[in-house]
Parts: structure tokens; C-alpha cells; sequence
């Protein structure tokens, strides 16, 4: 049987290990528990859907390149007598700046999405401000008001984007209904991407351009109406007052807030 004869250095030795390891575990647990805290804090989301108890939805239209249908989708809108969100490109509302003033003349909102559609994530956030302004300053000197609605090309945003844009006193807008009528489904498919997923408070995507839109357009609207909601353009639909966004992207009110 061997003993083991504790020495001073012994002491020293054991002492010095056990303060490296309390060391080294509170570093551990410190550092886990900032990114934890760091990620919570700095996530930044933009508003995909609002939480509301009204039957609404809003329909929008991302406007990019092209303008063939442009007309049609307004015609069809005025038909129903149905209010939507129209997301243009600086470049796009250079183009086709009748376009533009007939959007706003019938009544819907206009949207900025960006002055020429790049991958903001790529940029620095004074390009991406220069982006959203340049934007703003094209349709409001041919409607005389400037968007406070964003939504990112691409729909690709990080946490600078949503900065800059909550920074020129706009919302950062996405959608939770995809219509994925940019892949040319058929006008019967795309109204099953739609009505299959809409909830209150659903903003919903679709495009100017898309090949089957057009034919689309009214069988979207009447479905939605069909299951009893309202459709509004993205303005009326976002909540008064304070909010935030949840996990999801879900818009909702800081205290006793309401929807408009």
C-alpha cells in the first residue's frame, strides 16, 4: 500500500489546477452565454406576415424588368375593384414612368425594391441607403410621394439591410405566401400556392412579368374572397403604433396596439 505524502508543492500544484479549470469553465460558459445573448439581441427580421384577428390579406407585385402586363394585372385589379402593393425598381420606374403614375393613380401602394435590383447583402450599408434613396427620389418626382415600404431584391437581406432601411424610416418587407408564379406554373397551380397557405395577416408574392399571371390574377382573387377575406394593399394591413417581429417574421404590436 503506497501513501501518498501531500507537500507543499503538492499544494500548489493541485490549487493551480483547479483555478485553471474554474478559469477556464466560467470563460466557457461566459462566452456561450454572450453569443447566445449577442445573436438573441442583434437578429434583425423584416415583416413577412402581420398578426392580426382581421380576415385580411395583401396581395403584392415585385416589378423588375418588364411592363408587357403591366396593364392587364391594373385592368383586372379595377375589375375587382381590389387594392394591392406594387414593389418597383428604380431602373423600372425609369423606364416606364406612365407606368409608374398609373400605378398611383388607381389607387395602390408603391413599394421600393431597390434601384437596381443587386444583392444587397453584398453591399456596404451607405450603398445600400444610396440604393433605397436613389429609388425613392424616382417615384416621388413622378407621384409627388415618396414609398415607405422595402422589400429586398431577391428577398436576400442580413441584419444591415433591415438597418438601413428601419434607418430611412421605412418597413422591411417580405412575404409568408410564396404564388411562385416566376416559375411559370400554371394559372390553376399558382392559385393553389396561394389559397393553400394564406392566413390573416399573409402578404403574398407575385410578379409584373410572370408568363401566367395575367390569367392568374382573377382566379387568385376570387378564390381569396371565396374563403372570406379581404384583400388591401401592404399599407393597410401593417399595425399602428410600436411592434416588432417575432421568430417568423410575424409583425406584431407592442402593448394594446391595433391594426390599422
Amino acid at each position: 500500500m503506497r501513501l501518498f505524502i501531500i507537500t507543499k508543492r503538492n499544494l500548489v500544484s493541485i490549487g493551480f489546477c483547479l483555478i485553471i479549470g474554474i478559469l477556464a469553465g466560467t470563460i466557457a460558459i461566459t462566452s456561450t452565454v454572450k453569443a447566445v445573448q449577442t445573436a438573441t439581441a442583434q437578429r434583425e427580421i423584416p415583416i413577412y406576415c402581420v398578426d392580426t384577428d382581421k380576415k385580411q390579406v395583401a396581395l403584392s407585385f415585385d416589378a423588375a424588368w418588364g411592363n408587357e402586363q403591366t396593364e392587364n394585372l391594373l385592368n383586372t385589379l379595377d375589375k375587382y375593384k381590389v387594392k394591392t402593393t406594387f414593389f418597383l425598381v428604380g431602373d423600372w420606374v425609369k423606364n416606364f414612368p406612365d407606368s409608374v403614375k398609373e400605378i398611383a393613380k388607381r389607387g395602390h401602394d408603391i413599394g421600393n425594391h431597390s434601384d437596381t435590383h443587386p444583392h444587397m447583402t453584398q453591399m456596404s450599408s451607405s450603398d445600400m441607403v444610396s440604393q433605397i434613396q436613389s429609388c425613392n427620389d424616382k417615384v416621388k418626382e413622378l407621384t409627388g410621394k415618396a414609398p415607405t415600404l422595402f422589400r429586398a431584391p431577391y428577398g436576400d437581406y442580413n441584419n444591415d439591410v433591415v438597418k438601413s432601411v428601419n434607418g430611412c424610416n421605412m418597413y422591411c418587407v417580405q412575404w409568408d405566401v410564396d404564388s411562385l408564379d416566376w416559375k411559370d406554373p400554371s394559372a390553376e397551380q399558382i392559385t393553389k400556392n396561394i389559397t393553400g397557405k394564406i392566413k390573416n395577416g399573409s402578404i403574398i408574392l407575385m410578379h409584373n412579368g410572370a408568363k401566367n399571371t395575367p390569367e392568374a390574377l382573377p382566379m387568385v382573387i376570387e378564390a381569396i374572397k371565396s374563403e372570406g377575406y379581404e384583400i388591401v394593399p401592404i399599407s393597410q394591413i401593417l399595425l399602428k403604433g410600436e411592434y416588432y417581429t417575432d421568430v417568423q417574421g410575424k409583425m406584431c404590436a407592442k402593448g394594446a396596439e391595433t391594426t390599422q
